[in-house]
């Protein structure tokens, strides 16, 4: 499209407007792209990269003097199980502070996400011969926090350009055995809440939000996981409040809190009563000893995420052939967990989304895919459906119904196909030149999309 010894912008600035517009389509007149510093030669053939090596990106997870005061203090009290100090102990301070971040009146810590999310199915008295609405592009723990409680988990397709569930999907696939919706909150923005809390207060089902990628985000004022009748969080390695593993789950509704409580505590409620089935699934004091020195400064680097996101999105506005994840209206800030878009082949000479991220690492950033498929087309779907467990509590039409169904999911599919993504913990906190060397590579591989597919 330009020459390649110059950046686009530099290149458009010495044309007039007639002949821009004679030499460029509508939708990329609306791009505005950063200055490019580096093009040329494709480094993967040879040339310089964008982003020298020599040039890192923040560590994570996060570590400060703060988080390891706090160990430290867990450590030499002797105090390392939440039943030792039920009110005043790291896990308890954690409950309080995570609450009051989220705007909930409840939270109980947990061992990890997919072990909050399963308290909560298990919580409702959701089990056999019932089912849960659920998307299939999520991590497995989501479907087997479901199958724990041995409900059946039903897949509804997604948006194409969300990467979130299709209320319509959900709608279509609501039976007389639905209990419950669990929206997953991918990559830590807000699923389309305004239509899924109106499905579930048609049809008396209740939500429980997997906002295990979505900490401190908020859609119409409130967070993710206060929206729905519960809310479930991942602290695993790799998030953005991380600990290793962990969770929480928060909530408005004492009486359902309560026994959650009852649930993760292997049955034994608060009066130390054992009264019903439960796993032991309690989030111990180191974990949160981590979490407790890292929530006083969690906040910035949210809201530092959400900056250097807008500033992405800003630059890509308009550029068909990388397009962001799609927000919801109401949406006012994400988790990030991942920042993600959908890469567009046909504007990039049909190059494959391999040889695009093969130039692109060349250049220094480290993109990638996401799930390569859907859980959709995973075996555990062939395994359950031979089970006992299962045949005994639903008609063999039913389950018949059910695979069917499940091998149908073309949202879902395209996301696979098209999905690339940038880490959010650890580049999202980088500075604007760091985003800028982001965009730069992106469009260095674009104006030599005509050398992509010899890669």
């Amino acid at each position: 499209m330009a020459n390649k010894d110059i950046g686009r912008r530099n290149f458009i600035s010495t044309l007039t407007a007639a002949s821009v517009a004679g030499m460029i389509s509508p939708a990329l007149q609306a791009f505005s792209a950063v200055p490019s510093r580096k093009t040329g030669l494709l480094a993967a053939l040879g040339g310089e990269p964008v982003r020298p090596a020599t040039k890192k990106w923040p560590k994570w997870p996060h570590v400060d003097d703060r988080m390891i005061e706090e160990v430290v203090k867990t450590t030499k009290s002797g105090i390392w199980s939440r039943i030792q100090s039920p009110v005043n102990g790291a896990v308890a301070t954690f409950e309080k502070q995570f609450a009051a971040m989220t705007g909930a009146k409840y939270c109980i810590g947990t061992g990890s996400g997919t072990q909050a999310l399963a308290i909560c199915v298990e919580a409702m008295g959701i089990g056999p011969g019932d089912e849960v609405i659920t998307s299939p592009y999520t991590d497995f723990g989501t479907v087997s926090a479901i199958l724990t409680s041995r409900a059946l988990p039903v897949l509804a397709d997604l948006d194409p350009a969300s990467y979130q569930l299709d209320p319509a999907d959900v709608e279509r696939k609501i039976t007389p055995r639905t209990k419950a919706i669990i929206p997953v909150h991918i990559m830590g923005l807000p699923a389309d809440m305004d239509r899924i809390m109106e499905i579930a207060r048609k049809h008396k089902l209740k939500v429980i939000e997997d906002a295990c990628q979505g900490a401190l985000a908020k859609h119409r004022g409130r967070a993710l996981g206060t929206i729905g009748d519960l809310g479930c969080f991942s602290f695993q390695a790799s998030k953005a409040i991380a600990c290793g593993e962990g969770g929480a789950i928060v909530g408005n509704d004492e009486s359902l809190m309560d026994q959650c409580f009852t649930v993760h505590n292997h049955g034994t409620n608060r009066k130390g009563k054992h009264v019903t089935i439960g796993p032991k699934n309690r989030m111990n004091e180191f974990e949160a000893s981590i979490l407790n020195g890292q929530l006083p400064t969690a906040t910035e680097r949210f809201l530092l995420r959400n900056k250097n996101v807008a500033y992405l999105n800003s630059k890509l506005k308009g550029f068909p052939g990388l397009v962001p994840q799609k927000q919801y209206d109401g949406t006012e800030s994400g988790g990030y967990y991942n920042y993600a878009a959908s890469y567009k082949k046909e504007h990039f000479n049909n190059a494959t989304r391999q040889q695009f991220l093969k130039a692109v690492a060349a250049e220094g950033i480290a993109l990638s895919p996401y799930i390569p498929n859907g859980l959709h087309r995973e075996a555990w779907i062939d395994h359950i459906l031979e089970l006992d467990e299962y045949k005994n509590v639903f008609s063999s039409a039913r389950l018949k119904e059910y695979r069917r169904a499940a091998a149908h999911m073309p949202g879902c599919d395209q996301v696979c196909d098209e999905m690339i993504v940038l880490p959010g913990s650890g580049p999202l906190i980088a500075g604007t030149s760091d985003m800028d060397d982001i965009i730069n590579a992106i469009m260095k591989v674009y104006e030599n999309r005509d050398k992509l597919t010899s890669l």
